[in-house]
């Protein structure tokens, strides 16, 4: 730990909802959810606005939906358009430090000690608020959260405490006392199961973590697990900003407080887990070839098995399916006592990949909500019979020579309703087209600059 704050965590608010926004003026100020828009879809972000209603990233679109009301957006994903704002993002943190780490498409650390900075705590705050507002400035609006402390992992869960568009500075000698009143969950590392487990010892908090010796918690959690966390509780985190911080997998894994032997309640975790895995995924913009299952048996014994495919994936639905078959290879008669799903063999994001699922009909906004008052809807004669000859998702970004750029509103039954707008201009009319429309076509994400 060090003696100034001098390590920063940003964390932008929101991110792919906050991008949507900006592009899309007549969803500012409204509910939208990210991600997978058909049946067994997954949230990858929802706006704060639905998060208001109980919308979480994990949680499937069709929970989503059940707790959103009518007019929130449901959108796919479009890297293209948040890689580019990550990039405007992440060059202004490099004019901080030589020393960035990008932990995610929109999360990174700033070593501001590499950098010319005052490290007091009044001078580090002045610097946060300027990034802040030039962040803001750059990416036509979307705002990050700041912590800065002496650690990382002090200043990751200050970039927690006060979202959105937050900023705390955690004074040296001051760590136990902002970490120590917080759910135990702010800790890195302590997931449902963990939490759980501490909880039936009556470990709420990191104050009450902070009291359980060594021994105690490596006895309830295993040893390494167990250390990491006891030297959590005490703030004691030396871990360096790493440059060149390459992810070669990306996994998830719980112990259980009793071993599993129900089918059901196996599939259930395994669900979980690859959603947890298939999220974060998403969000760093990559997509992995080999699924792994990791499995620890009632006697303690550890065993993997992995499937490598031909393309790559970053669907929890597909991950989970993949991680069931494995699971059907392993005897299970004993209990298991840890399960664990992980993708590697890494790589840029396929956009070819993440919209295999979103041939289904999906409605974006209630039309009652989504047109100006007074602009009428024009709706094309009965096309003829026969299969659609293209697939549109939701949020998509599209050009037509006549109506300009837009962004697709719905579709289906071969036709496409698109939202003619961007992030220059005001909320514009609503247009519907056969689907096949030869001069409706796909676009790169618009241009947010003035």
């Amino acid at each position: 730990m060090r003696r100034e704050p001098s390590i920063l965590h940003l964390d932008l608010d929101a991110f792919f909802a906050a991008v949507e926004q900006r592009d899309k003026p007549s969803l500012r100020g409204r509910p939208v959810v990210v991600g997978g828009t058909g049946g067994r879809g997954v949230v990858s972000t929802a706006s704060y606005e639905a998060r208001a209603f109980g919308a979480r990233s994990a949680m499937s679109t069709i929970e989503a939906r059940r707790l959103c009301p009518a007019g929130t957006a449901f959108l796919g994903t479009r890297f293209a358009a948040y890689k580019r704002t990550s990039e405007v993002v992440m060059a202004l943190l490099r004019e901080l430090s030589p020393l960035v780490e990008p932990v995610s498409i929109d999360e990174a650390y700033v070593d501001l000690a590499a950098g010319d900075h005052d490290l007091s705590v009044p001078g580090v705050t002045a610097l946060a608020a300027d990034l802040k507002a030039r962040i803001a400035v750059a990416t036509g609006g979307v705002t990050g959260s700041v912590g800065i402390g002496t650690s990382k992992a002090v200043a990751k869960i200050g970039s927690e405490l006060d979202k959105p568009d937050g900023l705390t500075v955690v004074p040296p000698g001051q760590e136990l006392a902002v970490l120590h009143p917080l759910p135990v969950r702010a800790l890195g590392g302590v997931g449902p199961a963990t939490a759980e487990r501490l909880a039936q010892i009556g470990v709420k908090t990191i104050g009450d973590l902070h009291r359980l010796s060594l021994v105690d918690l490596t006895s309830l959690v295993g040893q390494a697990h167990g250390a990491g966390l006891y030297r959590l509780a005490r703030a004691d985190d030396d871990r360096p900003v790493i440059t060149d911080r390459e992810a070669k997998s990306v996994s998830a894994e719980e112990t259980f407080a009793r071993d599993l032997t129900d089918p059901a309640r196996l599939a259930a975790e395994i669900q979980a887990l690859a959603t947890r895995v298939g999220s974060r995924l998403q969000r760093s913009g990559t997509s992995g070839r080999t699924v792994t299952l990791k499995v620890r048996r009632y006697d303690f014994s550890t065993l993997t098995r992995s499937q490598t495919l031909a393309h790559a994936v970053d669907d929890p639905r597909q991950i989970a399916e993949i991680a069931h078959r494995l699971l059907g290879a392993v005897d299970r008669s004993g209990g298991l006592r840890l399960l664990g799903v992980g993708v590697s063999g890494l790589s840029p994001y396929a956009q070819g990949d993440l919209f295999a699922e979103v041939a289904e009909p999906a409605e974006v906004v209630e039309p009652a909500d989504a047109v100006e008052p007074g602009e009428p809807v024009e709706l094309p004669a009965d096309p003829a019979p026969g299969p659609a000859v293209v697939v549109w998702y939701p949020g998509q970004d599209v050009v037509h020579p006549e109506l300009g750029s837009g962004w697709v509103w719905g579709s289906g039954l071969n036709r496409v309703t698109v939202r003619f707008e961007g992030p220059r201009t005001t909320p514009g009319p609503v247009r519907t087209l056969v689907a096949d429309d030869p001069d409706l076509q796909p676009a790169d994400p618009p241009d947010w600059t003035p």
